[in-house]
C-alpha cells in the first residue's frame, strides 16, 4: 500500500482502524471533481480507494489543489460523523508552514479579520478571490515567524476558523503574499494566464515556485480518549526554495 518515500504520490502518515492520515502532494485534488477539459488532476480519495480497496473513504476536510501536506480520510460513516463533530466544535488543531515574500517586523500575532468574496471589478479579475471585508465571515489566524531570509519569511500559521483561502488571504492582507501564489500573489494576471497556458517556465520564474508555498504540516485532535498528533515534514520543493534563499543571503553578504 505504501509508495517510495521520494515519489510524488500520496503516502500514509498514520493508519488507524477508523481513519487514515495521509500526505497529499501538491497538484493533487482532495476528491474527484467534474472537469471541463480533457485532462483531470489526480485526486487523493480515488487513489487511496484504489490502494486499499475501501470504497467508503471520505475526507472530513480539504486542502487546495496546490497545497501539500496532512489530510484525513475517514474509513466508515461513524468515523465521518465523529470528525464532522470535531471540526464543527473546532477541536481539530491545524498547523501550516508558509513561505512568504517580505520580512515582517513582528514575531507573532493573531489576525482577527473577516473574510468574504471581493467580487469582480476594482482590479480583481478572479471570481473566487477572498478578501478582508467588514461584513465578511469571522476568520482568525495565529501567525508566528520561524525564520527570515533574503526578503522572505518562513511562517507558521494556525487557523482557528476554516474559511476559504483563509491563510492565503490573511497573509496577503498583511502584505506577505505566498511565494508561487497565482491568486494572492504579486502578479495580478498570474491566475488567468495559468488558466490559458498552464504552468509555463516563464510563469514559474515570475512566481518563484510552480505552486503556492503552503504546506499542512500537522494535525492534532482527540480520539477515543487520546490525543492524536500527525506531522508531515516540509516537502522537497519548498525546502529547496528555502535553502536557495540561504545561498542568496550568503552571496549578498559576500558582496
Amino acid at each position: 500500500m505504501g509508495t517510495e518515500p521520494g515519489a510524488n504520490l500520496p503516502r500514509p502518515l498514520l493508519e488507524h482502524p477508523d481513519f487514515y492520515a495521509l500526505h497529499k502532494p501538491a497538484g493533487w485534488l482532495t476528491h474527484p471533481v467534474r472537469s471541463h477539459g480533457s485532462a483531470r488532476a489526480p485526486d487523493l480519495v480515488s487513489y487511496w480507494q484504489g490502494q486499499t480497496g475501501e470504497s467508503g473513504l471520505g475526507p472530513p476536510h480539504r486542502l487546495d489543489r496546490e497545497t501539500s501536506g496532512t489530510i484525513l480520510l475517514s474509513r466508515d460513516p461513524e468515523s465521518a460523523r465523529r470528525f464532522f463533530v470535531l471540526f464543527r466544535q473546532q477541536l481539530v488543531s491545524k498547523t501550516y508552514l508558509a513561505i512568504v515574500q517580505g520580512e515582517p517586523r513582528w514575531a507573532e500575532q493573531e489576525l482577527d479579520a473577516p473574510l468574504g468574496e471581493l467580487g469582480l471589478g476594482g482590479g480583481n479579475r478572479v471570481i473566487m478571490r477572498q478578501g478582508v471585508i467588514p461584513d465578511g465571515k469571522p476568520a482568525v489566524t495565529r501567525l508566528r515567524v520561524l525564520e527570515r531570509r533574503a526578503g522572505h519569511a518562513l511562517i507558521e500559521a494556525r487557523p482557528r476558523t476554516g474559511r476559504l483561502h483563509q491563510i492565503r488571504a490573511h497573509l496577503y492582507h498583511l502584505g506577505l503574499p505566498l511565494v508561487g501564489d497565482k491568486i494572492y500573489g504579486t502578479d495580478p494576471d498570474a491566475f488567468l494566464e495559468f488558466r490559458e497556458t498552464g504552468q509555463t517556465p516563464e510563469l514559474t520564474r515570475r512566481l518563484g515556485l510552480p505552486r503556492q508555498a503552503l504546506h499542512a504540516a500537522a494535525l492534532h485532535f482527540p480520539w477515543d480518549g487520546a490525543q492524536v498528533r500527525v506531522r508531515d515534514s516540509l516537502p522537497g520543493d519548498m525546502q529547496g526554495f528555502w535553502d536557495g534563499l540561504a545561498e542568496t543571503s550568503l552571496q549578498r553578504a559576500g558582496g
